[in-house]
């Protein structure tokens, strides 16, 4: 997901679960003081400035608890020009997006960096706001688990362990790390910035916490742009159900792209034969690992990189890469927080956000069985069961996304961790929103990868003009690649 940031949970950020209530729309958060700037250090520019403001865990006890949230600025370059702040959020949940404004990922034009303060926050329980942590191992922050029935009774064991070790070490914590809570804080953010509205710009996940914020606060929004679209119908469980749904549109595609090529990649002239290749690969990684990047991998492993398959050409070479067993090197990432933190922080939110996903683990195991025949690359994994079965409830039901905010949606057509379904249902949820769609756009988030997407962007932050109607940006025709070399 090219992406601002992955998510261990939705690589590469989501039975449909559909919303309980509908809530009134929130009060403005009570206004705090305001930040005390200093330089941000370590490798941080100079120019960008850091600040921690202060929050209620709970809103609904201001007075009780309190954690930290870490806030950047970068100010406009032009400050006679300046319209106002713009907020950013990598998505996730779980992603910390302190750096996002000095982050050359986040491709803004000099014309949109002049009118506005780029302001980041690492959202509540992330990073160095107050991060949380589970305990957990590195196997248990493995999520990707497909359905076997020999081996479901101890994928049962992992989600109720997740959820107890999550419990027991940060539970009164957990339970409020909701999306609203983090709007929120954005909210608390805009009063402590001295700013009637703020504008956005959000990814992946945080298409739907832009949302949610525009739900809450309508009369704080002003001009919001979400790249990469979640469905607000459909969270959480019917989010991981989605990515199956679309891995499987996105294989087919690829099979038949590939078998048009296959004097470059050998995998098979027809995509019945490109098809066939794959899973003969599936099953002899199942026999004995094959090596990428260094990693060994079973077959199960091979098809929880479903998202590759959204990029036609980079899977090709994979796939012809796995076939000749010859691996690249790759390094792991490291941070100065909780090694779980991601994890626990982004299992908080998609189990606390939405009080529909079953607890009862036969329901799993029937929806993994039904799915892996639906989606057979990704079903069984996207339905088997996960620790929500046994979290408990957040601190409130989750929000309905219904209202008129004019905001624009950006959506690659080929995108495998916010399909395109999604987008189209978080577009006809915000009324007053267009669409821009890149016909042909492969991966997770479109930011910076399309002129025509980059220019609708840009009219739209500068001068609050969407366009007239929804818009079809194409993607230029993939070349003819050279053949892989030789091992």
């Amino acid at each position: 997901m090219r992406t601002v940031r992955t998510t261990p949970l939705l690589a590469a950020g989501i039975a449909a679960a559909a919303f309980l209530s509908t809530l009134t729309p929130a009060a403005a958060s009570p206004a705090p003081a305001g930040l005390r700037w200093q330089p941000c250090g370590g490798p941080a520019p100079a120019a960008l400035q850091c600040a921690t403001l202060t929050v209620p865990l709970d809103y609904a006890d201001p007075g009780g608890r309190k954690i930290d949230i870490a806030v950047s600025r970068l100010r406009a370059s032009r400050p006679q020009e300046r319209r106002g702040v713009l907020l950013l959020n990598p998505g996730g949940p779980g992603g910390p997006g302190l750096d996002l404004p000095v982050d050359p990922a986040v491709d803004l034009s000099e014309e949109v960096r002049s009118r506005y303060d780029l302001i980041g926050f690492d959202p509540r329980g992330v990073g160095r706001s107050s991060p949380v942590g589970c305990g957990l191992t590195a196997d248990e922050q493995d999520h990707e688990r497909p359905y076997r029935a020999e081996t479901f009774a101890k994928d049962v064991e992992w989600a109720r362990t997740v959820a107890d070790k999550c419990r027991t070490k940060a539970g009164d914590t957990l339970r409020h790390l909701t999306t609203r809570n983090t709007a929120r804080d954005m909210d608390a953010i805009r009063g402590a910035l001295g700013e009637r509205k703020i504008s956005y710009l959000g990814f992946s996940y945080g298409t739907y916490l832009g949302a949610v914020y525009a739900q809450m606060f309508p009369r704080r929004t002003d001009r919001f742009v979400l790249d990469s679209a979640a469905d607000p119908t459909r969270v959480w469980q019917g989010m991981f159900q989605g990515m199956a749904e679309g891995a499987d549109a996105a294989f087919a595609r690829w099979s038949e792209w590939t078998a048009r090529r296959h004097t470059t990649y050998g995998l098979g002239s027809t995509p019945a034969e490109v098809r066939r290749t794959f899973w003969d690969l599936v099953a002899r990684a199942d026999r004995e690992p094959v090596d990428s990047a260094g990693t060994p991998l079973t077959g199960d492993g091979i098809r929880a990189q479903h998202a590759r398959f959204a990029h036609v050409e980079k899977a090709a070479e994979w796939i012809a890469a796995l076939k000749a067993a010859a691996p690249p090197t790759a390094a792991p990432a490291t941070r100065e927080v909780p090694p779980d933190n991601d994890t626990a922080s982004a299992w908080a939110v998609l189990c606390g956000d939405s009080r529909t996903w079953p607890h009862d683990p036969e329901r799993y195991r029937l929806d993994a069985v039904r799915d892996a025949a639906r989606h057979p690359l990704y079903g069984d994994f996207a339905s088997n069961i996960k620790p929500c079965a046994f979290w408990g409830q957040g601190s409130e039901p989750p929000t309905t996304v219904d209202n008129g905010a004019g905001a624009l949606i950006l959506q690659n057509e080929w995108d495998p961790s916010t399909p395109l379904p999604g987008a189209l249902a978080m577009h006809r949820a915000l009324h007053g929103s267009r669409m821009v769609t890149v016909a042909g756009g492969e991966g997770h988030i479109v930011n910076g990868t399309n002129p025509c997407a980059t220019r609708a962007l840009t009219t739209y932050l500068t001068t609050g003009t969407l366009p007239p109607h929804d818009l079809t940006c194409e993607t230029p025709p993939t070349p003819t690649p050279n053949p892989p070399r030789k091992p």
